[in-house]
């Protein structure tokens, strides 16, 4: 949960070209006036970056400690493993679903809530467990922005390579 991420033009842009997105209405003011939308905004996916304002997010770096990072090596601090049966968790789907488009000058708190739970039998896996949370985004005026769904998936032992 987030109480306070403001959206300002400039992490718009930065957030775009980190993402390769060339499209103008992320960067170009004068251009973005004449788009439906009629000024800047937030691609898509922009909504993550609020992860940078919450406390204790895992990926989050911290001046002076050492960090796991995001990279293809982790570099400064190794993740524990989970424990239990040797299953992983993965990241499995992300929805986005705008009620009207992200603009700088939004400021934003997000809501959490649980979604569903299911489980499914895997040959390779085992039992697999599925859970979906939602974060909803409203801005300062407490409107409803962006409703976030996320679906997760715990196994139940490692992959069978075979």
């Amino acid at each position: 949960m987030v109480d306070r991420f403001p959206v300002e033009a400039g992490h718009i842009m930065l957030f775009a070209r980190s993402i390769g997105d060339t499209n103008d209405i992320y960067y170009d003011e004068d251009y973005a006036k004449t788009t439906e939308p009629g000024g800047i905004i937030a691609p898509p996916t922009f909504v993550q970056a609020s992860a940078q304002w919450e406390e204790g997010y895992s990926l989050r770096p911290t001046i002076g400690e050492p960090w796991f990072g995001s990279g293809k090596e982790p570099t400064g601090v190794k993740r524990e493993s989970s424990g239990g049966g040797g299953g992983g968790g993965l990241h499995a789907e992300q929805h986005y679903e705008y009620h009207r488009h992200l603009r700088p000058g939004d400021v934003l708190r997000s809501v959490n809530k649980p979604g569903e739970t299911w489980e499914r039998e895997s040959k390779r896996a085992g039992k697999l467990k599925f859970s979906e949370s939602i974060t909803e985004y409203y801005d300062q005026n407490d409107e409803l922005v962006i409703t976030a769904r996320s679906v997760g998936v715990q196994t139940e032992r490692p992959v069978d390579q075979g």
